[in-house]
Order: C-alpha cells, then sequence, then structure tokens
C-alpha cells in the first residue's frame, strides 16, 4: 500500500536521530503505526492477544529483539514504558525504541514518566496539502518566522471542496473508503470506540449511550468555549436520570485519553500586557469528520440554502464551526515541527476573540483569524489589529 506521506515525517526523522526513544502519540486509525513501521527493524503488536500475553509474562523479553524496535499501542501492556525506560539509562544510543499509542494509561498506572528518556510527539489526523488534493499557496513557516509572503495566492479549492473535505476525514484508512461510504466507515469507528477500543483499555462504561449522547453534544461545541455544565444539560436534556457532573468530568478525561477530544487551550501570554483573558479552552474533536458525524450532518446538509434548512441557524454555524476545526486542525499540524505553541485568544467579556495563536519558542506570535468568506473585509480583521496595538504599546 502506497504511503502518504505526512509532516510529523522529518520531525520524527530528526527526533530518531539523536535520541534513543520517541513515544508517537495519537488517535487510533492517524497513521502512526504505518508512519513508524517504515523506521524499525523489528515490532512487537500490543494489539494482538497472544504478542500481549507473552510480554505480560515477561516485560524485559522485548530487550532481546532487533532495535530499532517498535512496541505499537504500548499502553496496553503500560509495564513496557519502565522497561525501555531502564533500557535507555543504560545505553544512551539513539534510534532504539519507537513506541506508539492510541490512548494514555490510568492515572493509576504504575509507570515513570519517562522525562528525559522517552520524547513524546502527537500526531494527529491528515491535513489537506497530506491528502495530496492541493498545495498552500502561503508558506505558514515563512508567516511564523516573520517574514511578509504575498497574501493573494489563489487557490482551486471552492466552499464544496472544504464541504467535501470536512466530512471525508483526515483518517488515512477511512479516506481509502468510496466516498459515498466514508460515513458509515466513520460511524463504525464511533462505535467500535465506544464498543471495543475503551473497554480495551480496562475502563468500563456503564452506559455507552450516555457516553455518546455527551460526545454529541461536545462535538454540537466545536470551535466554542461553551462551559463543561452547559455541554452536559445538552447531552441530557429533561432527563431525570442524567450522568453526574463527575461522570461527565470522567467522560472527558477518558476521551482525553483516547486523543479524541483535541480542545484548544487560551493563549496566556509569557509577558501579560493582557490583562483581561479567559482561560477556557475551545472544544474540538480529533478530527471535524468526528463531530460531523456525531451530529449527522452530511455534504448535502452543510450546503443547502438556509432558507431550506429546517434548522438553518444550527447548520450555517455547524459550517463554519467545522471549517474552523479543520483550519486548527491544519495549523496545529503545520506549528509542530517548529516548536510552536497553538491556542486561542478571548477576554472575559468575550468582546475580543481570535480563532488562532500561533506562539514561537522566542514569544513572537501569529495570530490568525478564520471566515468562512471569500471575500473577508477590513472589519474581519479588527481583533487582529487590536492585538498589534496592544503587543506593540
Amino acid at each position: 500500500m502506497e504511503y502518504s506521506p505526512r509532516v510529523v515525517d522529518a520531525e520524527l526523522d530528526r527526533l530518531l536521530a539523536g535520541l534513543p526513544a520517541v513515544a508517537v502519540d495519537g488517535a487510533k486509525g492517524v497513521g502512526k503505526t504505518a508512519t513508524a513501521a517504515r523506521r524499525i527493524t523489528d515490532e512487537i503488536r500490543l494489539d494482538r492477544k497472544r504478542i500481549r500475553q507473552n510480554v505480560e509474562a515477561d516485560p524485559e523479553m522485548i530487550l532481546t529483539r532487533k532495535r530499532p524496535l517498535l512496541i505499537d499501542e504500548w499502553h496496553l501492556a503500560p509495564e513496557l514504558w519502565d522497561v525501555v525506560r531502564r533500557a535507555v539509562d543504560d545505553d544512551r544510543s539513539p534510534n532504539q525504541f519507537l513506541l506508539t499509542g492510541s490512548a494514555l494509561p490510568p492515572k493509576d498506572a504504575r509507570i515513570h514518566s519517562g522525562s528525559g528518556r522517552i520524547i513524546r510527539m502527537i500526531m494527529r489526523p491528515m491535513i489537506l496539502p497530506e491528502r495530496g488534493i492541493t498545495e498552500p499557496s502561503v508558506s505558514f513557516a515563512d508567516l511564523l518566522s516573520g517574514g511578509k509572503p504575498s497574501l493573494s495566492g489563489t487557490t482551486d479549492f471552492n466552499l464544496v471542496d472544504y464541504t467535501r473535505e470536512i466530512i471525508a476525514s483526515g483518517f488515512p484508512g477511512i479516506r481509502r473508503d468510496p466516498q459515498d461510504l466514508r460515513p458509515l466507515t466513520m460511524a463504525s469507528y464511533i462505535d467500535e470506540m465506544l464498543d471495543r477500543d475503551i473497554p480495551e483499555i480496562g475502563v468500563s462504561v456503564r452506559r455507552p449511550q450516555a457516553l455518546k449522547a455527551w460526545l454529541s453534544a461536545y462535538a454540537a461545541a466545536t470551535a466554542t468555549t461553551t462551559s463543561y455544565q452547559e455541554i452536559l444539560n445538552s447531552a441530557t436534556p429533561g432527563d431525570a436520570g442524567k450522568p453526574a457532573r463527575s461522570t461527565a468530568e470522567a467522560y472527558r478525561e477518558l476521551l482525553q485519553r483516547m486523543w479524541i477530544l483535541d480542545p484548544l487551550p487560551a493563549w496566556i501570554p509569557a509577558f501579560n500586557p493582557l490583562k483581561r483573558l479567559a482561560q477556557s479552552p475551545k472544544h474540538h474533536l480529533a478530527d471535524p469528520a468526528i463531530a460531523a458525524s456525531l451530529l449527522g450532518a452530511t455534504e448535502e446538509s452543510l450546503l443547502l440554502p438556509l432558507d431550506e434548512v429546517v434548522n438553518a441557524k444550527r447548520e450555517g454555524t455547524l459550517l463554519a464551526a467545522l471549517f474552523e476545526s479543520l483550519a486548527v486542525l491544519t495549523i496545529r499540524v503545520l506549528a509542530q515541527p517548529l516548536q510552536a505553541k497553538t491556542s486561542h485568544l478571548r477576554t472575559r467579556n468575550g468582546d475580543r476573540e481570535i480563532d488562532i495563536i500561533v506562539e514561537r519558542p522566542d514569544h513572537k506570535v501569529l495570530a490568525i483569524e478564520v471566515k468562512l468568506s471569500a471575500t473577508p473585509g477590513l472589519s474581519d480583521a479588527k481583533h487582529l489589529n487590536w492585538l498589534e496595538t496592544e503587543l506593540n504599546n
């Protein structure tokens, strides 16, 4: 099967060239194993029950395998983390271990942090350039470096194309399916996560449908800072037996452990001239296609003229939210190898808001507004101009 190059390839090669162990985290299906498999001599696939049982009986046996060694889905046998950590303490030679995981182990798992021994990086779903369907007309690296490239680039991509790609998903496996079947595959991905993947990591959910309802409510809050209490209320309107707040918080922690939730943190400047910044994250799922699937949105429903949509306000707002989520995914993937942090800005009273803030290691920032419009006007940049004035004062 032909491999689609990923942005993380160069970053991963750089890390492996100088470090003994690298862990690649990310939601199941983003392509971690395919990317890792191109860089190893031997592998241990822990999603295979017999192999996992052998490893659990004797974790140290992995040290007899050839290196570089891939330990796939390491979270299913978390004791291996400490085996790798101790091996790295004894030998700091680069390019020995590559670990991939679709979930973090529970907080009560007795493993060392691995700080200084195992470097972690995250892998997200494919962005548009990785999907091989369009080429960027503006260099993000150039923008972030402080350059001023021409912003008059053109593209043949239009609203229909963006909407189609939102539904199509950035998961490589789903993208290999026929276009008309991808929504079914995505729905199956979500159900398998709830019915199989969660129990596989040792978590018992008494009411899977309640968890799915909460996740759907979270999807409806995409690209907003809606409170978690409001999300819980939306998930169970009029339900006297709704989950307790502590249960909803457990849902959130579980789905973040599995990299399904990917909230965008609020920006807190290192040298803060801004005094009234809110600290609530913006809600995003790993892939906007997950949100679309949970909400029953299709390419056709998102593109219907608003006067033909029963709930026109919701559908119109949803397309804009999913488009922003696609933009956030793209910027995060591009910013990561540049060691830049991605966040959002919102003042406490909501009078100022900027969709994406990218902060370089030297604390210089690139601010980005996301607009679902072919012809944004000067008023769309008013918050960007405000931030520039504030930071230059």
